[in-house]
């Protein structure tokens, strides 16, 4: 990633901010981030490389066309030349609004209510929306050399595409997808109550379960994850017959996605966000769990 002293240069010559205040975070696993903060106004200023996210500049698109006071999504400021992202130094570099309030750290029936709902309000406002991607559902990729890590996670991975295939994505509902609505990319605003929608890093169209079941991945499985789903379900984004028909499918599919990426990030020895080789380790670990392997 870029260093801070790059940073606050490419911050003067692309969007006019020579006196920006800069504090370090790097809290995600695909990227390098910094607050920046000038006159009275936040941004995180977000660098990926090209090859760890999607379309990193459709994301963006996707947050901009998004972005509304009872939806925030972190849209992106743009930059002199009326650009989302700038290319520095091989990295791809945004400066996406900061949205006020916390990450969703429980996942309590509260928590998960408000997940499904501002989820499916993302999904149902996006419906209809052509931005421009280069990005298909879906990519992971059943032949890559480093699905060889562990004995079972090729046989897994190739078993999970089985499944889609079968399910056919192709008769399920499409739209912009989030592609990795953690609980932390759930901004709550505790003295407005508005929930925001943020770290958009594609705007790849794929089944609307895929996203559904993302979130249900990260609150413990369609066991625990009752009223995220009700309250995606109340909102229409989906109707509760194509929940059933396929989405146990679309969340085998998700942890296969999850062996797919930590066996990879292991492979390349990539500490993006993690102190040490034992995070991606149990990030393949927990895959396999689920997988029932």
């Amino acid at each position: 990633m870029i260093s801070e002293d790059r940073l606050r240069t490419c911050l003067g010559e692309h969007w006019g901010l020579r006196h920006a205040r800069i504090e370090t975070h790097h809290g995600g696993m695909n990227s390098g981030t910094w607050f920046v903060t000038a006159d009275s106004r936040r941004w995180v200023a977000k660098a990926v490389e090209p090859d760890t996210v999607f379309d990193y500049a459709s994301g963006l698109a996707a947050a901009a066309l998004l972005d509304r006071p009872d939806l925030p999504t972190g849209a992106p400021e743009r930059n002199r030349d009326g650009l989302l992202c700038v290319t520095v130094e091989g990295v791809e570099l945004a400066l996406p609004a900061w949205v006020p309030g916390d990450g969703i750290t429980t996942d309590g029936p509260a928590e998960q209510r408000i997940i499904g709902t501002t989820l499916a309000r993302a999904h149902t406002a996006l419906q209809g929306t052509d931005i421009p991607t280069g990005d298909t559902f879906h990519w992971v990729d059943p032949t890559a050399e480093h699905l060889d890590f562990q004995a079972w996670v090729r046989p897994a991975v190739t078993a999970a595409l089985a499944a889609l295939d079968d399910l056919d994505p192709a008769t399920l509902t499409w739209g912009p997808l989030h592609t990795d609505p953690a609980p932390e990319a759930f901004r709550l605003d505790p003295d407005t109550g508005t929930c925001g929608l943020i770290d958009w890093s594609t705007a790849m169209r794929g089944p609307l379960l895929y996203d559904l079941a993302s979130a249900v991945m990260y609150v413990g499985g369609p066991d625990n994850a009752g009223p995220l789903i009700e309250a995606y379900l109340a909102q229409g984004a989906l109707t509760r017959v194509e929940v059933d028909r396929g989405l146990l499918t679309l969340l085998r599919f998700r942890w296969a996605v999850q062996a797919d990426y930590f066996a990879r990030r292991i492979a390349d020895h990539d500490l993006t966000g993690i102190a040490d080789q034992a995070g991606n380790e149990k990030g393949l670990e927990d895959a396999r769990h689920w997988l029932n392997l």
